[in-house]
């Protein structure tokens, strides 16, 4: 009989494994709560900024050149319109591979790379904030995940549970 070859996490700490219920849950990132909130900043900024154009508010010109002369608060908008956009589908995800978040730049971190895992939240506002779920891997290199649905919650807590307990020496 031979022996077997020894395997990379034989050289360091076994692999964390964790596995959601159902094979993995989904769930939107921001509450409907926040989303409305967003638009309406983006909505209420956006027509306060037509009326000061059509006041003359930008160099006197009610014209396109007036709102070319408001530039930097049309850019100022559009990035609020960009990340409103994101907000809306901004999606938080735990499946076999990870945990990903659909984002303005997409995050993702692997089970087995995990060191560290906290559902941070303020409770009784969760319908309006939603929670954070900070992750650190054993690198050091750290992430943030906002995770509004309940199922996606219940398992984050799960997954920094069994995390604690896979890490105690």
């Amino acid at each position: 009989m031979t022996t077997p070859e020894p395997t990379l996490h034989a050289l360091g700490p076994q692999p964390f494994v964790f596995l959601p219920i159902k094979g993995g849950v989904e769930g939107p990132a921001f509450s409907r709560a926040f989303q409305a909130i967003t638009w309406i900043a983006l909505l209420g900024s956006g027509y306060w900024l037509l009326n000061l154009w059509q006041e003359g508010k930008f160099g006197g010109d009610t014209s396109l050149n007036g709102l070319r002369n408001a530039g930097w608060f049309v850019l100022g908008w559009v990035l609020l319109a960009w990340t409103t956009w994101h907000v809306m589908r901004s999606r938080a995800r735990m499946d076999a591979q990870g945990i990903h978040q659909t984002w303005i730049w997409d995050k993702h971190m692997n089970y087995d790379e995990l060191a560290y895992a906290k559902l941070i939240r303020i409770r009784g506002l969760e319908w309006f904030m939603a929670p954070r779920f900070y992750v650190r891997t054993l690198m050091g290199k750290f992430a943030v995940f906002y995770v509004s649905d309940r199922a996606v919650q219940q398992q984050c807590e799960r997954l920094s549970q069994e995390l604690s307990e896979f890490r105690q020496f």
